[in-house]
């Protein structure tokens, strides 16, 4: 059905209307022409456009199915601030709370301590992502290539034409700005719950350019008219769309826990409640259990993340989740907190990307084959890994100011070469 949705929009007039979500927008950057029905429009009142149709609708699938899920996947599992930052509270020979001299905690890791009954911690970090690639290849340099059908039983190429092809290079630009409030709550010593409310704010804007590659001259294929041929035809996009991203609950409880180490298990459900027509969520649904566990040894303080993140809908692949790293206390009032985060996707995604496309051609007196590759992205696991480093200064007690910068480390799925993280937390 999703499928279907996406090739009656990309098959549509192509009369300017204005885009009702962000996926349309990335919808009309393969629409070129006017006056005519078809994508790709060859205004030649010869029906040669349509011989173009079933290679654009597979492009325009899988550029909107991949922007799609890969936005969806990274604003849906935006990094949240640890469940259980601030200072740690234990309970002293007279059963009261007593605050433990220690660091403030990780920022986008988790440690194995809990609040401690009846201690609240309120966050609210904001955070900048300009996205620049997709699987390694910036997104100013996406090109698809879009070969003519085989017309007839004479095999592709024969006559000359069905040799041209039609390249469409994209300029994408996608950024996205999330403020992710977060409260946590300590049910018990050794129990904490959670909640994080996304407001999300998504811009994209982009241009493609369409060049008709012809083999033999003269073509029949251009666009324009009859009177006014055109081997090159332009198209834009450019939209905005904002509101809430996908609910975060969360529960951590501790499972042995004493002065120099903890073991927890952290339960984390994300709520498809953003719209993923307008990238602001994932579409559907993820769940994922996570053990945690960490180390006291003065100030410093290691701790390690593993655990497995279900991912729902058709299209999306499960994940392992993978985070080291460690927080440090280095002045009373500066704790410095560094971590690797890393997202390894289990089997192959339901997205299937054309194979190459061999063309048979006359080359002076012999025939050759070209080969024509659909599309420049590498059809391959999305493996990601981010290094975050940042600080968390004391203003006040109980009230940290928190900085972070999120880079990526492996060129996989859609990444921002940069993303800056800045807010308040505050425990009491």
């Amino acid at each position: 059905m999703r499928n279907a949705l996406l090739v009656l929009s990309l098959v549509a007039t192509t009369t300017r209307l204005p885009a009702q979500t962000l996926r349309d927008q990335v919808g009309d950057l393969f629409r070129f022409g006017s006056g005519c029905n078809v994508s790709v429009c060859l205004d030649v009142g010869s029906g040669h456009g349509e011989h173009y149709n079933p290679a654009v609708v597979t492009g325009g699938i899988n550029l909107i199915g991949l922007l799609t899920d890969a936005i969806g996947i990274s604003i849906a599992n935006l990094p949240l601030s640890a469940a259980s930052g601030g200072a740690i509270w234990g309970r002293g020979a007279n059963g009261l709370p007593v605050r433990t001299a220690t660091s403030s905690g990780p920022i986008f890791a988790e440690r194995g301590q809990t609040l401690g009954r009846g201690r609240v911690l309120l966050s609210a970090p904001v955070t900048r992502l300009s996205y620049r690639s997709l699987r390694g290849v910036p997104l100013s340099g996406l090109v698809f290539t879009f070969p003519h059908q085989d017309v007839g039983d004479d095999g592709h190429g024969v006559p000359d034409f069905e040799s041209d092809v039609i390249e469409v290079r994209t300029d994408l630009s996608l950024a996205v700005t999330a403020i992710t409030p977060v409260l946590s709550y300590g049910l018990t010593d050794k129990l904490d719950v959670s909640v994080a409310l996304p407001l999300v704010s998504a811009s994209l804007s982009g241009t493609s350019e369409a060049q008709i590659v012809p083999f033999s001259n003269p073509t029949p294929h251009h666009f324009g008219t009859a009177q006014n041929p055109q081997l090159r035809a332009t198209s834009g996009a450019d939209g905005s769309a904002s509101g809430i991203g996908d609910i975060a609950l969360r529960v951590k409880a501790a499972l042995v826990s004493n002065a120099n180490s903890t073991l927890a298990v952290l339960g984390d459900v994300r709520l498809p409640t953003g719209k993923s027509e307008d990238f602001l969520g994932a579409g559907s649904a993820s769940y994922s259990v996570m053990a945690v566990g960490s180390l006291r040894r003065g100030a410093f303080s290691p701790h390690v993340n593993a655990g497995v993140q279900h991912r729902g809908g058709v299209s999306k692949t499960n994940a392992i989740l993978a985070t080291a790293g460690f927080d440090h206390l280095m002045t009373r009032n500066v704790t410095l907190a560094l971590d690797v985060i890393t997202s390894w996707q289990l089997g192959d995604g339901a997205l299937e990307f054309p194979d190459p496309i061999p063309i048979s051609a006359l080359v002076g007196p012999a025939a050759a084959v070209r080969v024509v590759r659909p599309i420049n992205l590498p059809d391959r696991r999305d493996h990601l890994a981010s290094g975050s480093i940042g600080a968390k200064f004391g203003l006040r007690p109980g009230l940290n100011f928190v900085t972070n910068a999120l880079i990526p480390l492996r060129q996989g799925g859609l990444q921002p070469n940069f993303a800056w993280t800045g807010g308040l937390e505050y425990s009491f």
